[in-house]
């Protein structure tokens, strides 16, 4: 089984945590970028979080920096299972979401509170398409 195969099936086995605003541990919430740091780090055994961000943004560094130091890379092609999305859902307001197949992704939902599975193709902006970088032995 690939990383990104491993990292899109430990994020849908976050889907029904509760949603916490810079939360990192499944048992108190999580927030987006909580939700990739648990997925990656159990899919692979290590992550680098990211501080200095919050609910809204005037800036995409820290999320850039995230994907950077944790083995993304831009991606060319389609959405495929394992892909890393930085949306922009709203003004000023940017969010993290992984792909589960080209049209469902799994993402921490503030207003549902909760992660939460987003089946359907997604509206919002997408300003970064990262795929995961396959590890050494892949």
């Amino acid at each position: 089984m690939t990383l990104a195969e491993n990292f899109a099936r430990e994020a849908e086995k976050l889907v029904g945590t509760s949603f916490r605003l810079r939360g990192r541990n499944p048992a108190t919430g999580l927030d987006c970028v909580g939700l990739v740091s648990c997925a990656l780090s159990a899919a692979r055994g290590w992550v680098k979080t990211p501080e200095g961000y919050a609910l809204r943004n005037a800036t995409l560094e820290p999320y850039l920096t995230f994907a950077g130091r944790n083995g993304f890379e831009i991606a060319v092609g389609p959405i495929v299972r394992g892909d890393l999305l930085l949306v922009r859902p709203g003004p000023a307001q940017t969010h993290l979401v992984v792909a589960t197949s080209l049209d469902r992704f799994v993402h921490a939902h503030a207003s549902l509170g909760r992660v939460a599975i987003h089946a359907g193709t997604l509206t919002w902006s997408i300003h970064r398409h990262y795929r995961l970088l396959p590890l050494i032995e892949e």
